[in-house]
């Protein structure tokens, strides 16, 4: 039997905060049709699930939460329970297929068996298919859901075996996580065999452990100040209903990287200055003034490491950054987002995240749950919506020969965030999926969609200054060679 951590025991306890709210991450994959045949399709999921013993345990809780929640097998599995199949009426479209995945995530799994549903979804246009991939946040994060979804892959041989598409994966969130993700390192550094280096190492070491203690530190008051102070209020925060909707984007990789190369940014910061450019409209259409302090967003940062990847638990720290949504210009916006993120990630906010974390797991489980319970049923005004970027497999995959053509991801909503975005790179595409509440965010489609047009104008803007930059260059040679 394994205990949960606190971090993963912490999403149950929210989800009970809040009777409206299911903390379930979701995945939704649309295949090339047709689709196979059902008993086949669930014979094949049930070989590949079986590998994975999350997938046959469930949760078993004590009286008083006097130890944490255990996960044990279920000695009453029936795959019959979690493999679903449904049919969308007709035409098949996206409205239907996304009515279907706000509906689906609204609604909670059963604590009873183990934490997880697939709804395999049939009567997609364009000889289409999809399945809804749902597992409980208390599982797992971003990063090892995607990768349970490997699992099911024609690819990966079956879950955590080292076969190629599961290498491959862990390969790319490794570099992916050092190459976008601007997370400095903080490790001691080698020490020299040779004595007359030693004082010289001992110095570094010092200045190194001194260095990550002040930026902790200063993360600590950082994060506490974004999570106690309320911000500008706004129509994204707020009570829930019991309804959801959901909608989604999708740009090109290729496009993002012409963007990154042409202004010296990462993709992370590209996503996210589409995103304040989504929001932005979304409160201009409702007379709402963006301010400089408007757009507090949660960013979640994986602490992950390349030896952990195939785990099932939550590993990650947060991240409280200011988004620029009172910026009018695409490309300033941009340079904000960048610089914003460097400074945050420069105060240290990741690792007094991560130090909280590992310091939770060593108090008297009672509690760290009755604090978690307090702090969850508080209302806050602190932090304005949900931006989690993961980075998903580059080739493409297969479910029993058919081509996952898209990977569209499914955040939670919860503690009053009305909105909630989840960004996933899947093959030569980076997808943006959108949950909301029902009520008070009708305009999720027209969000969705501007976010697309928000990187179509960062292309256009890239192009520009690469002409110009073209221009100037062969100008010069001209003046060079005429000289």
């Amino acid at each position: 039997m394994e205990q949960l951590t606190t971090l993963d025991a912490g999403f149950l306890e929210a989800e009970d905060s809040d009777r409206h709210v299911s903390l379930a991450i979701g995945g939704l994959v649309i295949l090339a049709g047709p689709p196979p045949d059902h008993a086949a399709l669930v014979a094949t999921l049930g070989a590949r699930i079986s590998a994975c013993r999350r997938f046959g345990q469930k949760l078993q809780v004590h009286p008083f939460d006097l130890v944490p929640p255990r996960w044990v097998d279920d000695p009453d599995f029936d795959i019959g329970h979690h493999v679903r199949r449904v049919a969308l009426p007709r035409p098949g479209g996206d409205a239907e297929l996304f009515g279907f995945v706000a509906d689906s995530m609204a609604r909670r799994l059963d604590r009873d068996r183990p934490l997880w549903q697939i709804w395999v979804i049939e009567g997609l246009s364009d000889d289409r298919w999809a399945m809804l991939v749902k597992v409980h946040h208390c599982v797992g994060d971003g990063i090892a859901t995607s990768q349970l979804f490997t699992g099911l892959c024609d690819e990966s041989g079956g879950f955590g075996d080292g076969g190629d598409g599961i290498a491959s994966f862990a390969g790319h969130i490794r570099s992916s996580r050092e190459t976008r993700s601007g997370v400095p390192h903080f490790g001691l550094p080698t020490v020299n065999l040779k004595p007359a280096a030693w004082a010289a190492e001992l110095w570094n070491a010092s200045a190194a452990i001194s260095a990550a203690a002040v930026r902790a530190a200063r993360g600590t008051v950082e994060l506490s100040a974004g999570l106690l102070r309320p911000g500008t209020p706004t129509s994204l925060n707020g009570p829930v209903s019991a309804m959801r909707r959901y909608s989604a984007a999708k740009v090109s990789l290729a496009d993002v990287d012409q963007i990154c190369q042409a202004f010296g940014v990462t993709l992370n910061d590209v996503a996210l200055a589409a995103l304040t450019e989504g929001y932005r409209g979304m409160l201009d259409r409702r007379g709402e003034r963006p301010l400089p302090e408007t757009l507090r967003t949660l960013v979640p940062v994986s602490t992950r490491g390349g030896d952990a990847i195939g785990a099932t638990d939550n590993r990650v720290s947060v991240m409280l950054p200011y988004l620029p949504v009172e910026e009018e210009n695409p490309v300033r916006r941009l340079r904000l987002v960048h610089s914003r993120l460097n400074r945050t990630k420069n105060t240290g906010q990741h690792q007094a995240g991560s130090a909280f974390v590992s310091a939770a797991n060593h108090l008297p489980f009672p509690l760290t749950a009755w604090a978690v319970r307090l702090l969850t049923r508080l209302p806050q005004q602190g932090v304005t919506t949900l931006a989690t970027n993961v980075p998903g497999p580059s080739q493409i995959l297969h479910i029993m020969g058919r081509n996952v053509l898209d990977v569209l991801p499914v955040p939670p909503i919860a503690l009053q965030l009305r909105t909630g975005v989840a960004m996933l790179s899947y093959a030569e595409s980076l997808f943006f999926g959108v949950l909301a509440d029902y009520d008070t965010m009708p305009d999720v489609d027209e969000f969705a969609r501007s976010i697309e047009a928000a990187v179509a104008r960062l292309v256009a803007a890239a192009k520009r200054r690469k002409t110009v930059a073209e221009h100037a260059e062969r100008r010069r040679l001209s003046l060079v060679t005429t000289g």
